[in-house]
């Protein structure tokens, strides 16, 4: 199998960090995507976490590039561990093995969801210990390292669709919004076009990050909490899409997946620990 990608960036408008906070990448020989979103707290002392950011992803490249079977687990490692400027950033990388198995590690508040006949099957748990604080992997003290991150397997087939993405796509568009624009996209072009969909999906968060009036999943996350936030989540907004692909023409077609219920292989999720300072 063989996972075809495409994604999209829409950085929150600031003149002076046009590059915004997020990160991403796309080995598409290795089949392994990562996000990485620097934890915008460091701002008010300075310090530019999207560079933390973009020096992970970096190095989570180079770490993919140098390894004949990707572990997602040893990319995350060696990527914190030569990542050396200031701030913080959450992190999720997804690598697809030729056996059909999705395996993903991930610190804070980014994730996925995994979609089966363009139902949504999968969502992966965020890692947040108070409302708006999420794990966070950084150098400072109080910033987390790989040993927090959750890593799990998940069995998928061909046909699957994986939306990968920052806390800006999961803070602006519920979970059943998302299915339905996948299943409309679908509908619409009859042919999955990652990139297309990664478009729409970021371009629509963005829409609702710019209503001031939505009842957003960042609101109801604030309302849990007792906070008052209304309106979408003005944020960097970064999704990378995965389409699941037989490489082999004697492989079963798509239609005799399409009933298969959610095989999880390994899940090491861990209780969330509360909060009890920050690395900023």
């Amino acid at each position: 199998m063989r996972m075809i990608c495409g994604s999209y960036y829409w950085p929150k408008e600031d003149k002076l960090k046009p590059e915004g906070d997020d990160a991403h990448f796309i080995c598409a020989q290795e089949q392994t995507i990562g996000v990485a979103d620097g934890v915008g707290g460091w701002a008010k002392h300075g310090v530019d976490a999207g560079q933390y950011a973009r020096e992970l992803t970096c190095n989570s490249i180079m770490s993919v590039q140098k390894q004949t079977i990707v572990d997602p687990r040893r990319v995350l490692n060696e990527a914190y561990a030569d990542t050396k400027c200031e701030g913080s950033s959450t992190a999720c990388i997804v690598t697809l093995r030729e056996t059909g198995v999705l395996h993903f590690v991930n610190v804070g508040d980014s994730g996925l969801m995994v979609f089966r006949n363009y139902k949504l099957l999968y969502m992966s748990p965020r890692e947040q210990r108070s409302f708006n604080c999420p794990y966070q992997l950084g150098n400072s003290r109080g910033s987390d390292n790989p040993c927090s991150a959750t890593e799990i397997e998940i069995r998928v087939f061909p046909g699957d669709i994986v939306v990968l993405g920052t806390d800006g796509l999961w803070d602006n568009m519920y979970p059943n919004e998302i299915e339905q624009v996948v299943l409309g996209n679908m509908r619409e072009s009859r042919v999955m076009k990652p990139q297309a969909l990664a478009c729409l999906l970021a371009d629509l968060a963005w829409l609702r990050s710019l209503d001031k009036d939505s009842f957003s999943p960042y609101s109801k996350a604030a309302q849990d909490a007792g906070k008052n936030h209304p309106g979408g989540k003005m944020d960097d907004i970064t999704v990378v899409v995965g389409h699941i692909m037989v490489t082999s023409p004697v492989c079963s077609c798509v239609e005799d997946f399409v009933d298969r219920p959610l095989e999880i292989i390994w899940d090491n999720t861990k209780p969330v620990e509360r909060a009890t300072s920050t690395p900023w």
